[in-house]
Formats: structure tokens, C-alpha cells, sequence
């Protein structure tokens, strides 16, 4: 059975989809995930309520899209990608409005639960698991170009969201950002992202292309990548939130550590690039290694007491850059394109758990301990992480050769 699209058939024209996501991309990371970077002091000094219940608010959104985001990736494999990036700009939208019109704490924090099913349905896992069933394996490439665009989001939207609090108030702010998703992100998902009106997953992949494990443990495969998964998406949020802390320990001035700090997204964005460049020649399990590995080395050396602290922001940086091409990348190659929207959404679940414990955990790590017992707790979280892709490497050496030897 063939797909039937509104007007002109994706599988030919890409290259209007991807910058479509990635524009909607950051202005979605910026007006959710990295807003309260921004906006909880303001919030916060203008309101009188409790900073660490501010900050709890995008630990409320993580949990409830963790709840439904296997919800959306059945949605995306029986309707098309379409219908959820609408609805995330809507949640997003009405969230926003809830949150700048917000007369109390519990309401903020009602605003956050909304926000967070706009992220299960607006953020990367659902733009991914659109490219992943338009375009199949072939997706590969696509995913990474839209990292490329993801990787500016904190760079773009902290300014954005620091201007509209200067020039609007943080309520502001909030009403600006919804604006945004009623004007420019639904719009772009409504004319730009296909109308399906037949199921991709029922087209066959090309002979040869399907590199599903049939003839591997695929419960035990699943495992092993959602638990690498989760502790890469915990490691990254307690640096990014605990980061500038751990530096000030080691004697660093908040201004060094914030110079340091921003060398992390250049990082990833370069990290991003060469993998555009080359990740054509090689399986994305060794995207995943590369990952994995340069993020155990930057912390690791950053621990040690490494005196060029820059370099190890540098692998840091550029490990988890990598991380975000290889959490897409690799389930489509190693399970198909026909479940890729499900395993996302299973996948997702866990990690987007693990990223709301996480600044808690850190937190309480820095205050009852010390940071730098914190920053060590992550190295040793960095190097199981290593074990956890060089299992993935030994299970998957067989399904690797097998799809070497048809190609």
C-alpha cells in the first residue's frame, strides 16, 4: 500500500521539511525546556513563591511527558507526524498562556503539566520519529541536520526570552512565547509538515534495508538501549544544571565559569557537523560509542583536576552533541523504520524520568557531600555508561556483519 500526501511527495523534497522542523525546533527548546533558565529568578523575586518549587515545575513537565510519550509514538505510527507537532504547538501555546497568567504556585505548576505533554508531542523524539517514517532509513542524514538546527536553541532563545523579560515582564514573556507557537510553529507544522492519509509503515522497505535483529534477543537489545539512553539523558541534565557550581568549587569565577560553560553548545554543534559529514560511512553504534566515550573523557579529565578546563567542556560538548544524533540514529538501524515511532516513544519515557530526577539528585548530592563528590558520582555514571555501549557493540556485532554482507 502506498502513502498518499498532500501536495508534494516528501520522499522527494526534504529539503523544505528539515528547516521547518528546525526552526520550529528552537523556538520549542527555548520556550520550554530552557525557559526557566531565564525566567525562574524573575519569577521568583516578582511573585515571592519558592525558587526550588519554580525549578520544580520543568521536573513536573519532564514527568508528565515521560508519561505519554509512548502514547505519541502510536499516534505518529497510525496518523503521521502531522497531527502530534500541531498539537504540541497548541499544548505549547496554552501552556504558556496558563503559566503568564498563573495567581498562584499551584497554578504555575498546572502550566508545567500542560507544557509537558507539548513537549512529548513538540520536541525532538516526535520530529525524529516524523523523519524516521517519511523517509525510512534514509531518515539517517536528516535527523542529524535537524540536531544541527536543535543545537542553537539556548543560544537563540536565552537572548529572545531575556529581551521579552526586559521589555515585557516575565508574564510578558509567557504571552510572547505563546504568540510565537499560535504564529509562526503551528503554521509551519500546518503547511509544511505532509498530510498522511495511509499508514508509511505498511510500505516495504527496500530489499536489503531492513536491519531489524530478527535473530536477536530484541527484549534484551531494547533493554540495553533504553538503560544507556536514560543514563546519558540523566548525566547530561545534572551538568547542565550543576555545571557553573562544579566549576566555582574548583576556585573558578562565576564569569570564567560561564565563559567555560558556553563553549558547551558550540561544541555539540560542531560535533553535530562532522558527524553530517561522515556519518554516512559508519553504523550509528559507533556514533553512540564516540558519544559515550568523550563524555566519560571531558568529565573525567574535567574531575582529575585537568588544568585546560576548556578542552574538557570541548569533549564534553561534543559527546553529547553526539548523543542526540545517536538516540535517533541507532533504533531506527537496528529495529526498522515500521516500530521506529513506538520504540521512540517507549525510549523516551524513562529518559525524560531520569531528566527530572536529575537536578534534585544533584542537588542533593552538592549540599549533603560536596560537588566535587557530585562531579565524581557523574564520572563513574559516565564510565558505566562506556560498559553500557561496548555491550551494545558486542549484541549487535552479528545484526552488523549480516547487513554488511547484503549491502
Amino acid at each position: 500500500m502506498s502513502a498518499i500526501h498532500a501536495g508534494p511527495d516528501p520522499r522527494r523534497s526534504p529539503r523544505l521539511l528539515v528547516p521547518v522542523l528546525g526552526i520550529a525546533q528552537i523556538l520549542a527548546w527555548g520556550s520550554s525546556y530552557y525557559l526557566l533558565a531565564v525566567l525562574a529568578r524573575p519569577i521568583a523575586t516578582d511573585t515571592g513563591w519558592s525558587f526550588s518549587w519554580i525549578v520544580a515545575g520543568l521536573s513536573l513537565g519532564l514527568l508528565a511527558a515521560g508519561f505519554v510519550a509512548p502514547r505519541v509514538g502510536h499516534i505518529i505510527k497510525a496518523r503521521g507526524g502531522r497531527p502530534v507537532l500541531i498539537a504540541g504547538s497548541l499544548l505549547f501555546a496554552a501552556g504558556l498562556l496558563i503559566m503568564g497568567l498563573a495567581p498562584n504556585i499551584v497554578v504555575f505548576l498546572i502550566s508545567w503539566v500542560v507544557m509537558g505533554l507539548g513537549m512529548a508531542a513538540g520536541l525532538y523524539d516526535p520530529a525524529f520519529s516524523t523523519l524516521g517514517r517519511l523517509y525510512g532509513h534514509g531518515a539517517r542524514n536528516l535527523i542529524t541536520a535537524l540536531t544541527l538546527f536543535g543545537g542553537f536553541a539556548s543560544t537563540l532563545g536565552w537572548p529572545l526570552a531575556a529581551f521579552f523579560v526586559e521589555s515585557f515582564g516575565w508574564r510578558g514573556a509567557c504571552l510572547c512565547f505563546m504568540a510565537i507557537h499560535l504564529g509562526i510553529t503551528l503554521p509551519l507544522h500546518l503547511f509544511a509538515v505532509p498530510k498522511e492519509t495511509a499508514d508509511l509503515a505498511s510500505e516495504p522497505e527496500p530489499a536489503g534495508r531492513n536491519e531489524a535483529p530478527a535473530h536477536l534477543p530484541p527484549r534484551r537489545l531494547f533493554i540495553l538501549l533504553a538503560l544507556t539512553t536514560l543514563l546519558s539523558a540523566f548525566l547530561s541534565t545534572v551538568i547542565s544544571v550543576h555545571l557553573l557550581t562544579m566549576l566555582q568549587a574548583d576556585g573558578i569565577s562565576l564569569s570564567a565559569a560561564v565563559t567555560f560553560g558556553a563553549l558547551v553548545g558550540p561544541s555539540q554543534v560542531g560535533a553535530r557537523f562532522i558527524e553530517s559529514l561522515i556519518g554516512k560511512y559508519h553504523h550509528p553504534i559507533w556514533t553512540k560509542l564516540a558519544s559515550v566515550l568523550c563524555v566519560a573523557l571531558g568529565l573525567g579529565l574535567l574531575w582529575l583536576g585537568f588544568p585546560l578546563v576548556a578542552v574538557t567542556l570541548v569533549f564534553y560538548g561534543a559527546g553529547i552533541g553526539l548523543e542526540s544524533i545517536a538516540r535517533a540514529t541507532l533504533p531506527l538501524s537496528l529495529f526498522g523504520p515500521a516500530d521506529y515511532a513506538p520504540i521512540m516513544g517507549k525510549l523516551a519515557r524513562p529518559s525524560n524520568f531520569a531528566q527530572a530526577a536529575a537536578p534534585s539528585i544533584g542537588a542533593f548530592l552538592i549540599e549533603h557531600a560536596s560537588p566535587e563528590t557530585a562531579l565524581g558520582a557523574v564520572v563513574i555514571g559516565a564510565l558505566l555508561n562506556v560498559a553500557l555501549a561496548a555491550g551494545l557493540i558486542a549484541l549487535t556485532s552479528p545484526l552488523r556483519k549480516a547487513a554488511t554482507s547484503r549491502r
